[in-house]
């Protein structure tokens, strides 16, 4: 297991709302972040990425549980994102697979996120949410 990615996953799953001044000790000036729904460049529209994320769910977390370097400065977190949204799922808890794509020299320069966006936010949502779950029933 590689002690960057390690140490990393320990960080990232410690942020909160109250701790995105952390950011500066994950990532480089110029990181490029992106994920299904969303691209942001350089670390202040990270930060500001982040504190909108924060301010509109509750009890957002990162269960870390896998990580594979792949060589010097790229590898790949496993976790799981547990939140809650009053407006998503009757404000139940939801939980998503995923999986991260970190390349690194000092600090991380490029985070890509993996998941199922469906499963993260559509399928939650009261009248798409039904009708997303009927096709992906009818795919399989």
């Amino acid at each position: 297991m590689s002690d960057y990615l390690r140490h990393f996953g320990e960080r990232f799953a410690s942020l909160d709302k109250n701790h995105l001044d952390h950011l500066g000790e994950l990532y480089s000036e110029d990181v490029v972040f992106s994920d299904p729904l969303h691209q942001v460049r350089g670390l202040s529209e990270l930060r500001d990425y982040f504190t909108t994320l924060y301010a509109s769910v509750h009890d957002l977390r990162f269960d870390f549980h896998g990580c594979d370097q792949v060589r010097d400065g790229e590898g790949y977190l496993r976790w799981t994102l547990s939140y809650r949204h009053p407006r998503l799922a009757g404000g139940q808890s939801i939980r998503v697979e995923g999986c991260s794509h970190l390349l690194w020299r000092d600090r991380v320069h490029q985070h890509r996120d993996y998941f199922d966006a469906g499963a993260l936010l559509y399928e939650q949502l009261p009248l798409l949410g039904g009708a997303i779950r009927w096709l992906k029933w009818r795919l399989a």
